[in-house]
């Protein structure tokens, strides 16, 4: 899952971008409005971290702008504590949630899981395909109860698949959503890091629809999640 990060402090970005990462997101930062703009309208986020108090250009005055546009990318604002003003005009401009400053990063990490898990249509803290598990909270996930040791990348993939396990999702998604912006991208990897789960996972829980892309599915005789 792909997270741009807005936010003018330089200290809160940086801990914002380490904790996203340890939690297995890919993450994009923009200091300002002005690139928070651009990054929004071009790129293909699951979820944005919008401060209000931005240069260049308003927190508020981006948001309405993408929601103007027709992006409909859950997105989480962060506010100053007193400032209640902003936050109606947050909710008011399209913001799905908010988080006022000081925060725990383990509440934002938590509030993004909810809306992740809203945005896919999933009830569950947990993601399930007939025996394969996977818990974003831990950022682990298990066949049949064994744990699966995945690389960084490997768990964005197999993350990605199951948030999105209705349908087939082609190689140019998956690529757009498993790295951030400065990565070196290739769309050739993805085929890669899908042998090497099929490795782990088992061959046949990955189907490849050929020429449209890939989709996870539960074995014969399990059930997926609805």
């Amino acid at each position: 899952m792909r997270i741009l990060v807005v936010e003018d402090d330089a200290d809160i970005a940086r801990q914002l971008k380490l904790a996203l990462a340890d939690a297995g997101y890919a993450v994009d930062h923009a200091p300002d409005g002005e690139e928070a703009q651009f990054l929004g309208d071009t790129e293909p986020y699951d979820a944005i971290v919008l401060d209000l108090g931005l240069p260049k250009i308003d927190g508020v005055s981006v948001l309405e702008r993408w929601r103007r546009d027709g992006i409909t990318t859950p997105v989480l604002i962060l506010t100053a504590r007193d400032a209640w003003s902003q936050k109606v005009a947050g909710f008011d401009a399209g913001a799905d949630d908010y988080l006022t400053k000081p925060f725990h990063t383990e509440e934002l990490l938590a509030r993004l899981r909810a809306l992740l898990r809203r945005s896919a249509g999933h009830a569950s803290p947990n993601l399930t395909c007939g025996g394969l598990r996977l818990d974003p909270r831990a950022a682990r996930a298990s066949v049949n109860g064994e744990p699966l040791r995945l690389t960084s990348l490997e768990y964005r993939l197999l993350h990605y698949l199951m948030m999105h396990q209705a349908r087939v999702i082609s190689r140019t998604e998956l690529v757009e959503h498993l790295y951030d912006q400065d990565f070196d991208r290739d769309s050739n990897t993805v085929e890669v890091f899908i042998g090497r789960l099929r490795k782990k996972i088992g061959p046949d829980r990955i189907e490849t629809a050929r020429g449209l892309g890939y989709r996870i599915v539960p074995l014969e005789g399990e059930t997926s999640e609805p």
